[in-house]
C-alpha cells in the first residue's frame, strides 16, 4: 500500500461514523503541487467512506496479498470469512447492511490521480477502487449477504505487480481501532523510510497534527489544545505503545501554523523493528494463505456465471447494488461441473435462443438446466461444424495468400526481364511464344506474357523472394 494508495487511504476513509455521512465535498491532497496531488470525489447520496469501510478495505487488501502471486485482480470472501477478518464474532440482517453500504461507499468513490513518472511523462489515473462488486443473497434483498467478489482497479494491481507495496503486521492492526490503524500505517511507513540499520536510538518521525488530519485521518475535525488532541488520539497512540510498536509520543506547539499549530512526534518500540525485519525487508507473508483457486471455483465463478445469465438474459449490464440468490449460484455450482467456466456464455446463448424457439420465458438460472443435456449432446457435432469452418477459413486464406504471392512473383519477374541483357530477352521471348503458340487472339498475348514471366522467374528465381521470405515482410 506504498504512496499513492497509502495516501488515498489516508484521506479517503473519515473515522467518525456521524460525520462521514455529511461529507460530500470534494477531498484534494497535495493542492498546490503540479506534480503529484490527488483528488477524490465520494458520493453525494452515501458520503465519504467511514469506519467500517476502512476495516474492510484492510481486512480485503490482507486476504488479496495472501493469494501470493501472481498478483490477481479480485477477491472472493463468504460473509464469515469477512465477520472473522473485521473481528465480529456474530453475523445477522443488520452486520449485511452495513457491509454491503461500507463497500458500497468505496465503490461509488471516485479518485483521481497526477503524478510525474521518472522520464518526465505526466500521468493521470482516474478510478475506483472497487470498480466491480458481485454479491449472493440467499433470496431477497433484505436477506445478508452470503457471499461477494471484489474487483480491484487496474491501477492498483499494476502497482502491486511492481512491488509498490508495504507487509503490515495484520494480527496486531485486528486489535486496533480504524485511527490506530490509519496511524499505525503512516507511522510504519514513515520510520521505514528514516530506518537505516544503525539510527535505531536517534530515529523519530514528526507531522503536523493539521495535516496529520487531513492526510492521515480522513479530515477529522482538529482542536485547538494539546490536552484535546492528547484527549482524541491518546487512548490509539497509547495502544500502539503497550503493543510495542511506538517507544514514546509527544504533542509539541508548532513554531509557525496559527492556533491549531501542533507538532506530533513518533519514536517506534522494539515491535516496529520486529516488524520491519518480519513483514517489510523481507516481504514475509502470514502464516495463513488464501487459496486462490478454491475461492475462483467456490465464490467467484458461481457468482459471475449466475450475474452473466441475468445479464444474457435481459441484454443489459448488472447494476452494482443488485444481487443474484444463493439458489441461482447453487445452480451455476452444478453447471460449472458439467461445462467450464470460459464455455457458459456459448451455452446460455444456445439455452436462452432453445427457450425463445418455444416460448418459454427464463426467470431464474435453474431454467436453462433443461438444455444441458441437448448442448452437451450437439456440442460434438457442434465441435466438428466449427472445426470445418476454421479448416474451410484456413484453406481460403492460403489460397488467398497463394494468389498474392503469384502475383507479386510476377511483378518481380517483369522487372527483373527489363533489367536482363537483349539477347536474353530475346530468347525468354521466343520460348514464350513457342508455349503459347496454341492459344489464339487476344488469349495468345495474355498466356505469351505469363510464360515470359513464368520463364523469367524459373531462370533468375534467386532475385525473388520466397513465399516465406515475402510474407515476413508483407
Amino acid at each position: 500500500m506504498e504512496s499513492t494508495l497509502l495516501r488515498v487511504a489516508g484521506a479517503l476513509f473519515c473515522h467518525d461514523q456521524r460525520a462521514a455521512a455529511k461529507h460530500t465535498d470534494e477531498i484534494r491532497l497535495r493542492r498546490g503541487e503540479t506534480e503529484r496531488h490527488i483528488t477524490i470525489r465520494p458520493d453525494p447520496r452515501l458520503g465519504q467512506p467511514g469506519p467500517l469501510a476502512h476495516k474492510i478495505f484492510i481486512a480485503l487488501l490482507k486476504k488479496h496479498s495472501d493469494y501470493g502471486r501472481p498478483i490477481r485482480n479480485e477477491i472472493s470472501f463468504t460473509r464469515r470469512e469477512i465477520g472473522r477478518l473485521i473481528g465480529r464474532k456474530e453475523w445477522g440482517g443488520r452486520d449485511s447492511e452495513q457491509l454491503a453500504r461500507a463497500l458500497h461507499e468505496i465503490h461509488y468513490t471516485f479518485i483521481r490521480t497526477h503524478f510525474k513518472k521518472e522520464n518526465g511523462r505526466h500521468v493521470e489515473h482516474s478510478f475506483n477502487i472497487f470498480p466491480e462488486i458481485l454479491i449472493e443473497r440467499r433470496e431477497f434483498a433484505s436477506d445478508p449477504i452470503e457471499a461477494c467478489t471484489i474487483t480491484l482497479a487496474e491501477p492498483i494491481v499494476r502497482s502491486l505487480e511492481e512491488d509498490h507495496f508495504t507487509c503490515l503486521n495484520f494480527t496486531l492492526m485486528q486489535e486496533l481501532g480504524t485511527i490506530g490503524q490509519a496511524l499505525y500505517m503512516r507511522a510504519f511507513f514513515h520510520f521505514a523510510n528514516l530506518y537505516d540499520g544503525r539510527n535505531r536510538t536517534k530515529l523519530e518521525f514528526q507531522k503536523r497534527y493539521d495535516d496529520m488530519c487531513a492526510e492521515w485521518l480522513g479530515g477529522l475535525a482538529t482542536v485547538k489544545h494539546a490536552s484535546k488532541i492528547k484527549e482524541r488520539l491518546g487512548a490509539h497512540l497509547d495502544q500502539l505503545i503497550e503493543h510495542r510498536f511506538l517507544a514514546s509520543y509527544r504533542i509539541t506547539k508548532a513554531k509557525s501554523g496559527g492556533d491549531a499549530g501542533f507538532v506530533i512526534a513518533f519514536r517506534p518500540g522494539a515491535g516496529f523493528f520486529r516488524d520491519y525485519d518480519r513483514f517489510y525487508r523481507n516481504r514475509g507473508q502470514g502464516e495463513l494463505q488464501w487459496d486462490f483457486a478454491a475461492d475462483q471455483h467456490a465464490v467467484a465463478e458461481p457468482l459471475r456465471v449466475a450475474y452473466l445469465f441475468v445479464e444474457r438474459r435481459t441484454g443489459k449490464k448488472v447494476a452494482s447494488q443488485a444481487y443474484v440468490s444463493s439458489k441461482d449460484v447453487e445452480t451455476a455450482k452444478r453447471l460449472l461441473s458439467e461445462i467450464g467456466f470460459e464455455e457458459m456464455p456459448a451455452f446460455f446463448d444456445y439455452a436462452l435462443a432453445e427457450a425463445k424457439r418455444t416460448k418459454f420465458d427464463v426467470q431464474s438460472l435453474g431454467g436453462v438446466r433443461q438444455y444441458l443435456a441437448s448442448y452437451l449432446s450437439g456440442k460434438a457435432a457442434r465441435g466438428a461444424m466449427k472445426k470445418a469452418e476454421v479448416k474451410a477459413s484456413q484453406e481460403r486464406q492460403a489460397d488467398d495468400e497463394r494468389a498474392a504471392y503469384e502475383v507479386y512473383r510476377r511483378a518481380q519477374a517483369r522487372r527483373i526481364f527489363m533489367t536482363l541483357p537483349r539477347a536474353e530477352r530475346n530468347a525468354i521471348e521466343k520460348a514464350a511464344t513457342a508455349q503459347s503458340a496454341s492459344f489464339a487472339g487476344s488469349l495468345r498475348k495474355i498466356m505469351f506474357e505469363r510464360k515470359r514471366d513464368h520463364i523469367t522467374a524459373q531462370r533468375h528465381g534467386t532475385k525473388i523472394k520466397t513465399i516465406g521470405q515475402w510474407r515476413g515482410v508483407r
